[in-house]
């Protein structure tokens, strides 16, 4: 039997889209001969859904989708993630779903065994647990089906496991002879090597071959990579995907000969997953367009040649504003940066306004010296602009921030962080500069950031010779601290033990404690690390735990 993995991008709550979408696929996957396609998790409504599942509204358009997804689907067997609801005398309770849809009827419905609530995920705040994994013959295989996370716990790869119970153990103890696993899985940095090494170890261990289903695209801030895979049943990987992008992925079961993409490098992935997430984001909220502020540094420069690979340079449009501390240099580097690119170029001044603000202010600053204050108002005039060019042209406005300075409050809310999309938010200072790298190495006979971007001390620019160093450490010593305390959960005694100085560390972290109000505030960003500032990370804003106290 041949099957395909459907990996598809929907947008959640557009059921009419989607399922167009899924019926375009299951037409393509049985033109290449597929007697079954499999889709992903929750891939009529699209994941996560989030509080649209409390609304019964919602609930009843999917099921009104549904049954027209049925009777377009006759003839075209599919595996099928949805919501499935029961009432049990008290309240209906929600599933998170997996049926068999075999000529307009699901021959069989499992429903989703563990459910993760931790980081991003949140899941037993809208779905009741499955009581047990579901098998179903069809065309003389026994199908074990599951959901994303209950392929997650298998004892003999996990040092430390989340959940009692092992749902693909449980289907293999049921006569499985191929387990389905449909997924909604969130791509960061290094993952793909452990859901390969992962599945590999299941199917080897079980010896029965596995089909995984992964969902593709943006939604908000998560970012899904796709790249489905089979397994033999000895672990070997058959068929994989391709990443960051929809398609159907064919594998014969009877000689496990599939499609298998290349893998890709950790600067490759990085790269086509912010242009994913960026065109996705803009698309699904209805912009048709990009704009930013354009420095002359790497952040922007970086950013800028993002945007204008994920909506094309015609729609995006970079702006300088140099105010009284911008050197000449960095407005040629942003028109040099806006030409390579071929996008458009304005510059428009903050420094009268500037001194207007200062001039009306005087009388109430009288006998306080010049200090941040007059930092930020220039930062604060630059976010006027933006937003400014962003309602008139109808443009989603991107930030330019970066991990690293969101982490420690090296950034101004309303201004530097006004914005719809904080894009690369989740990119450490030393991750934008090895990216900016990678983008010019794959593009030798047309590099798009200059050199100059790339070496040159960085800087606000707020005040006389200021760089970014006078406030903060060095990059390469800020992001390993940085990394250790967010993404790693280390405290301050074994960052310490790491070789870093004990006030330096103490100082990031009370920066990272103190600047919880700014983060809060913040655009929404693309999460690509293991954890990411937004929905995944809920710290409270007034608080007086202090490490090293």
């Amino acid at each position: 039997m041949k099957v395909a993995l459907a990996q598809i991008d929907p947008t959640i709550g557009d059921f009419a889209g989607t399922a167009q979408k899924i019926v375009r696929a299951a037409v393509e996957a049985r033109s290449q001969g597929a007697e079954l396609t499999i889709f992903p998790e929750l891939c009529l409504t699209g994941y996560p859904p989030k509080d649209l599942l409390e609304k019964q509204a919602f609930l009843d358009a999917q099921d009104r989708a549904l049954d027209k997804l049925k009777h377009a689907l006759k003839g075209l067997p599919c595996v099928l993630g949805f919501i499935s609801r029961r009432y049990d005398g008290v309240g209906h309770q929600r599933y998170n779903s997996v049926g068999l849809l075999v000529e307009g009827e699901f021959l069989a419905i499992g429903r989703k065994v563990l459910l993760p609530t931790y980081d991003v995920f949140d899941e037993a705040r809208y779905f009741q647990a499955g009581e047990q994994p579901t098998c179903v013959d069809f065309k003389g295989v026994r199908l074990g089906l599951s959901v994303c996370e209950d392929a997650w716990n298998d004892k003999d790869f996990w040092q430390r496991r989340l959940y009692d119970r092992d749902p693909i153990e449980e289907l293999v103890q049921q006569g499985a002879d191929l387990i389905v696993n449909i997924s909604a899985s969130p791509y960061n940095i290094g993952k793909q090597a452990v859901k390969e090494a992962m599945l590999s170890s299941l199917s080897r261990k079980h010896r029965v071959p596995i089909l995984y289903c992964n969902q593709v695209g943006g939604n908000d801030e998560l970012l899904f990579d796709g790249r489905s895979m089979g397994f033999d049943d000895r672990g070997k990987l058959c068929a994989r995907g391709p990443a960051f992008q929809e398609g159907v992925t064919l594998l014969d079961l009877e000689t496990y000969e599939g499609e298998a993409t290349a893998r890709l490098s950790d600067e490759e992935e990085l790269h086509a997953a912010l242009v994913m997430g960026m065109r996705d984001y803009a698309n699904k909220c209805g912009f048709d367009g990009a704009v930013l502020g354009l420095s002359g540094g790497i952040d922007s420069a970086l950013m800028a040649a993002l945007a204008a690979e994920a909506y094309g340079p015609d729609n995006v449009i970079g702006v300088a504003m140099p105010g009284p501390f911008n050197s000449p240099e960095s407005l040629e580097d942003a028109k040099e940066i806006a030409e390579r690119l071929g996008i458009a170029f304005h510059v428009v001044s903050i420094a009268e306004p500037f001194e207007s603000f200062k001039r009306n202010l005087a009388p109430v600053f009288e006998g306080r010296p010049e200090d941040v204050t007059e930092e930020n108002m220039q930062a604060r005039i630059r976010g006027v602009y933006m937003m400014a060019l962003s309602n008139k042209l109808g443009h989603l406005l991107l930030t330019t921030g970066n991990k690293s300075e969101l982490a420690t409050g090296y950034c101004t809310l309303y201004g530097d962080m006004c914005g719809g999309l904080a894009a690369i938010s989740d990119l450490y200072k030393t991750t934008v500069y090895k990216l900016a790298r990678h983008l010019n190495a794959a593009r030798p006979d047309k590099p798009p950031i200059p050199e100059r971007s790339i070496v040159k001390a960085p800087s606000a620019e707020l005040r006389p010779n200021q760089t970014d160093q006078d406030s903060l450490p060095p990059y390469e010593i800020l992001d390993g601290i940085l990394k250790a305390f967010i993404e790693e959960h280390k405290s301050l005694e074994q960052i310490v033990a790491l070789g870093f100085e004990f006030e330096t560390v103490r100082r990031v972290i009370r920066l990272v404690d103190f600047n919880e109000y700014k983060r809060r505030q913040a655009a929404p960003g693309l999460r690509v690390t293991i954890k990411a500032f937004g929905c995944g990370r809920r710290m409270p804003i007034a608080q007086r735990f202090r490490e090293g106290d």
